[in-house]
């Protein structure tokens, strides 16, 4: 039988000078009844823990590793950057580099600035956005996570949502009034807010495709028609891309949708498994920060030299022919697959997926937006993901997370996959 004795040990300790033990609250696994694993390493598809248990491992650092754990082509530019130093505080030659094949990848950027983090980049485009306008107020989501800078931390996503966490102590009411959180997929909401607040609203922040809420995809028209408001409005339409871009698509959810956004959030892939963050748009839009523009935003280490090196050497990969195929064809299989072992027992679940990421959701209804995604069954997620755990498979700790399949997840892990969620269904039923 496999021991966590060295997990519980080291997460204990934690406990007394961590709040929660963890260092975000995502990584809390009180939402599944258990104590977290504490790991060690990883390699490809799998992540090891300090007992020595192996795991194959859906979360991918929470979406960044696409390529899987410590790929080797990464792995050699990090240490070859690190090698000539770790920062600068100065311009160096590969933050260039990146941008440019940022631009040119993403049809919505002219220009762009590195930033440290994706909370950082979605901050900083809120305030390009309200400066550019000269408006305060800005519509989200309910359920889409945007960071856990003030203004989002509405009816937000993620761990806000896992735990349950109604917005949060800390943020001023005259500062959240100015955050209209409407339901996705509703572009009805969304136009009757406009009309309330006609002239008031600086910009519309949504994730083209939800993530923080589970896998939701936009409803056909959806992304058109904020585009056409946005418009109409004078609105600035952001796209936080920090999960979906260079992860569904090259190019990111904007390419894949042919809708071109105002300004554009990047993060996690950009980086190869290091911070990094990214926000751009239209040039007359970026040419409005400092130091060419009055709206101010610094970071000491934004375009850190070895978390640039990551990202270039990620993307770089990424690139080459096939590898977009190939995530969607392993995504599609896996979801069909799941679906289809799930039907075989009669396990009431509804997966949803765009390319490489999906939900597998405890709920038959199907899943358009939070309150639909709210009517899973958590008791029955909480005894799937011990199940699955048991098997050797590790799964984001949250009902409300998206599962991510890298290009190191060869056909025998996915069939492994298929097969220990069918065993946890069949125990699940009492066969």
């Amino acid at each position: 039988m496999p021991t966590f004795a060295n997990s519980e040990r080291i997460f204990q300790t934690a406990m007394q000078l961590l709040p929660g033990g963890v260092n975000s609250p995502v990584r809390a696994w009180g939402a599944v009844g258990l104590s977290p694993r504490v790991i060690a390493r990883g390699e490809g598809a799998r992540l090891y823990d300090v007992d020595g248990n192996s795991y194959l491992d859906y979360v991918g650092s929470w979406g960044p590793l696409i390529l899987g754990h410590a790929h080797p082509r990464v792995v050699a530019a990090v240490q070859e950057a690190a090698a000539r130093g770790t920062s600068f505080g100065a311009p160096t030659p590969g933050e260039v580099e990146l941008a440019q094949v940022l631009l040119g990848a993403v049809p919505g950027l002219e220009m762009v600035r590195l930033v440290s983090s994706g909370t950082e980049a979605c901050m900083s485009a809120l305030r390009l956005a309200r400066g550019a306008t000269g408006r305060g107020r800005v519509i989200k989501f309910d359920g889409c996570y945007h960071g856990h800078a003030d203004s989002f931390l509405v009816a937000a996503g993620s761990g806000v949502l896992t735990h349950a966490i109604p917005g949060s102590p800390g943020v001023p009411p005259e500062i959240a009034e100015l955050t209209l959180s409407l339901p996705y997929n509703d572009l009805d909401a969304v136009a009757r807010a406009l009309k309330t607040y006609s002239g008031e609203v600086a910009a519309i922040f949504v994730e083209p495709v939800a993530g923080n809420m589970g896998v939701v995809p936009p409803k056909p028209g959806f992304l058109e028609g904020l585009r056409r408001l946005c418009d109409q409005e004078g609105v600035i339409l952001v796209f936080d891309e920090v999960i979906t871009g260079f992860r569904v698509a090259w190019g990111g959810a904007q390419s894949l949708y042919g809708i071109k956004p105002d300004l554009t959030c990047l993060g996690k892939i950009i980086g190869g498994g290091l911070p990094v963050g990214a926000y751009g748009g239209k040039r007359e839009l970026m040419a409005r920060m400092a130091p060419s523009g009055p709206v101010y935003q610094a970071g000491t280490l934004s375009g850190n030299p070895v978390a640039v090196a990551a990202g270039l050497a990620t993307l770089e990969t990424l690139v080459e022919p096939d590898s977009y195929d190939e995530l969607e064809e392993k995504g599609a299989w896996l979801a069909r697959e799941l679906a289809a072992a799930a039907a075989r027992q009669g396990a009431g679940v509804t997966i949803n997926r765009v390319g490489s990421m999906l939900t597998v959701f405890c709920t038959k209804a199907p899943v358009t937006n939070l309150e639909e995604a709210k009517g899973s069954d958590l008791r029955q997620f909480q005894t799937f993901f011990q199940g699955m755990l048991a098997e050797g498979v590790y799964l984001p700790c949250s009902q409300f997370e998206a599962w991510f399949v890298s290009t190191a997840h060869r056909q025998e892990d996915l069939e492994y996959t298929v097969a220990a969620a069918e065993r946890v269904w069949s125990r699940m039923a009492g066969k």
